[in-house]
């Protein structure tokens, strides 16, 4: 029973260090020819990887509803991916995470709201601890005064971002629950990729070099996160899994450092502390009440 609830939580921190391993490779590959291209890119290398995937399965049609949410969730993440990834390019990686955690604890209300779930203290408490974490880290950054010319352009970005991907988070427990992981990614990386596609005779550029790999890469671990995080959404409620957002800041820092050698303070030290604890409070206890097979 304890492996039972216990399962979706490790789910769901190994997807988002996958994710975050992909924001990493993203933002060179940003740098390098754009978001757009990047991400656009990217999207459309996923669904080749994702398609085969899912028609291996022998699926049956998805249900109207079904593909309506779909579309939804894919047109959402498209927004939601772009501002991150040209945001990203202009801030330290792990403050660019840092700036998004506003997103989970607007989840848990949007989850409450969109989805009929009560929020439990647990989750409040675990959600405002590590916001506080985060507050730590940009109090010290906007004390040390290292802002570049483009870096409220950034901050703007993230934080629009991270309102998408509050939304894209609720989207994501209503997904789970009515497609497999393998529908999941292939949709999701369709029309993502669909969507952005339409700008692309004006906006695109063709990778050189290096940037094919940081981008093919990218699409990889996006497939392999999508469907591990289809898998435990579709176990447990979002609010006992939206606090476990605050774990990418962890991950960031570690490949901030190893990609990019953006280095860890120890206010930055101090803030990641706090998101470790806010995570083994929202870490289930029991077995969650809500469950698929």
């Amino acid at each position: 029973m304890l492996s039972r609830a216990v399962s979706p939580f490790v789910a769901v921190l190994a997807g988002i260090g996958l994710f975050s391993l992909m924001d990493a490779l993203m933002k060179g590959a940003s740098i390098a020819v754009g978001a757009y291209s990047a991400l656009t890119i990217r999207s459309l290398i996923g669904l080749a990887l994702a398609a085969p995937i899912w028609l291996a399965t022998r699926p049956r049609r998805p249900a109207a509803a079904t593909v309506r949410l779909h579309l939804l969730r894919g047109t959402v993440a498209a927004a939601m991916a772009f501002t991150f990834f040209w945001g990203i390019a202009r801030l330290p990686l792990a403050e660019a995470i840092a700036l998004s955690f506003v997103a989970p604890l607007v989840a848990l209300y949007l989850a409450a709201l969109l989805l009929g779930e009560r929020i439990a203290k647990q989750a409040v408490i675990a959600s405002l601890l590590g916001i506080v974490g985060v507050l730590i880290i940009a109090a010290a950054r906007l004390k040390s005064g290292q802002v570049a010319s483009d870096t409220g352009w950034g901050i703007a970005a993230v934080l629009a971002s991270s309102m998408l991907y509050a939304w894209n988070l609720v989207l994501q427990r209503q997904q789970a629950l009515l497609a497999r992981p393998a529908e999941v990614a292939a949709f999701q990386n369709a029309v993502v990729g669909g969507v952005l596609a339409l700008g692309s005779p004006w906006l695109l550029t063709v990778p050189q070099g290096d940037a094919w790999s940081w981008i093919v890469g990218a699409a990889v671990l996006a497939v392999a996160a999508s469907m591990i995080l289809a898998w435990g959404y579709a176990r447990a409620e979002a609010q006992i899994l939206v606090p476990l957002e605050y774990s990418g800041f962890l991950w960031a820092c570690l490949f901030g450092w190893l990609f990019f050698r953006e280095s860890v303070t120890q206010p930055t030290l101090a803030g990641a502390a706090l998101i470790v604890l806010a995570c083994w409070i929202a870490a289930p206890k029991k077995r969650p009440e809500q469950s698929a097979t």
